[in-house]
């Protein structure tokens, strides 16, 4: 019962200030020490070779740790799981931003430049609103659904390992003249960890949705998108709200003219949307609590 303890506990606390003011967060903790990484071996040559072996470090650390604190009781295994999910902590940042563009479209800009990497300075209302989505539906695969999912598969070793390399990704994982080579092996390794809890958040958003779509439907959206992972949540939930999501947008003020994912849905998104985005994250993410429950009760049988 672990994994249930653990999201009832981060779906109530979430990531409290006190406590992470005072104290750096986990994937604080792994960010540092892969920016010292690169810091130091980021450089010709062998560029890619030493980005492969960073990740294999970072997998074999952070498995070792995972093995070491799980050793030290349920009550800590529960609580370092907790602090590895991140249910709360998004939707509240996605719920603000649907507050701040109530409040003006230049709030809703910069808050929803806290959550995306895209450029937001000449977003419009849709715009806004369309990243703060699509970010809540990318980031529930990888902050909720993958975490859990390789919980089940290796326990807390498995989601250490995951979040190690979520936030490699997340850093150096970039097709830029800096990280193209640097980062390939944390790229494809991200590609390959959330190849299946993309598709299980997919299917989780579809079936708590009333499947309005058939799921080949689901299936030729979100291969329009230019992640192999990404566009299946925001697919699910682009159908889930009847939108349009992804499409042209600016990177490094360079327009990308990416395709439409539900290119028939409804392309004038605001707050009311938002929000709905969220009850849809809750609900699927009730159903991933009782499918957790289930399956515990089955193996105590």
């Amino acid at each position: 019962m672990t994994l249930f303890f653990a999201l009832l506990l981060d779906a109530l606390l979430g990531e409290p200030h006190w406590l992470w003011s005072r104290l750096k967060h986990p994937a604080v903790l792994i960010g540092n020490i892969i920016a010292k990484a690169s810091d130091r071996f980021n450089h010709a040559p062998n560029q890619k070779v030493k980005g492969i072996i960073l990740v294999a470090a970072l997998v074999l650390c952070s498995g070792s740790l995972g093995v070491f604190l799980s050793q030290l009781g349920p009550l800590l295994e529960i609580i370092l799981t907790a602090i590895l999910l991140a249910q709360k902590s998004l939707v509240q940042h996605v719920q603000d931003v649907a507050q701040s563009l109530r409040m003006s479209l230049t709030a809703g800009r910069r808050s929803v430049a806290m959550i995306v990497g895209r450029d937001t300075a000449h977003m419009d209302a849709t715009q806004v609103a369309c990243s703060a989505i699509e970010s809540a539906a990318e980031n529930f695969s990888d902050g909720i659904v993958a975490p859990v999912f390789w919980f089940v598969i290796a326990g807390l070793p498995g989601l250490i390992i995951y979040k190690a390399i979520n936030t490699a990704d997340s850093m150096i994982g970039y097709k830029t003249a800096t990280y193209i080579d640097f980062g390939w092996a944390a790229a494809r390794l991200d590609d390959l960890v959330n190849w299946i809890p993309a598709r299980l958040s997919a299917a989780g958003i579809w079936l708590a949705t009333g499947c309005k779509i058939t799921w080949s439907t689901l299936a030729h959206d979100a291969k329009l998108h230019r992640s192999p992972n990404a566009g299946w949540p925001e697919a699910a939930m682009a159908h889930a709200l009847g939108i349009s999501l992804s499409g042209p947008r600016s990177y490094s003020g360079k327009m990308q003219d990416f395709p439409w994912v539900n290119a028939y849905g409804r392309k004038e998104i605001g707050p009311i949307d938002i929000e709905k985005s969220v009850r849809t994250l809750w609900t699927t993410w009730s159903g991933i609590l009782v499918i957790v429950v289930i399956s515990a009760l089955l193996s105590a049988i």
